[in-house]
């Protein structure tokens, strides 16, 4: 998905479930059936899949990655990322 492509979805307060596959063939996110999942090349390691998932997913939204925090899910391929308000100081 290029960059921006789900930014519909990117409304401060929201939370997205997301299923995500590690060791994929490719990075990609894919929505079927309402269902959002989020293909990633990374292994299940360290945290380097979860790296990988938030990356995909901030670019797809049109995000900073500071806005967009893993709730649910850390260890799970089951995942929910709520969309933080911006940071309006400037800080």
């Amino acid at each position: 998905m290029t960059k921006g492509t789900l930014s519909h979805l990117a409304t401060p307060g929201t939370t997205l479930s997301v299923r995500v596959t590690p060791k994929a063939a490719a990075n990609r996110i894919v929505v079927a059936e309402g269902v959002l999942r989020v293909y990633v090349t990374a292994v299940p390691e360290d945290g380097a899949a979860n790296d990988a998932v938030h990356k995909l997913l901030s670019k797809a939204l049109g995000l900073a990655r500071s806005r967009l925090t893993l709730v649910q899910g850390a260890t799970s391929r089951d995942k929910v990322f709520r969309i933080d308000q911006a940071d309006r100081t400037g800080a």
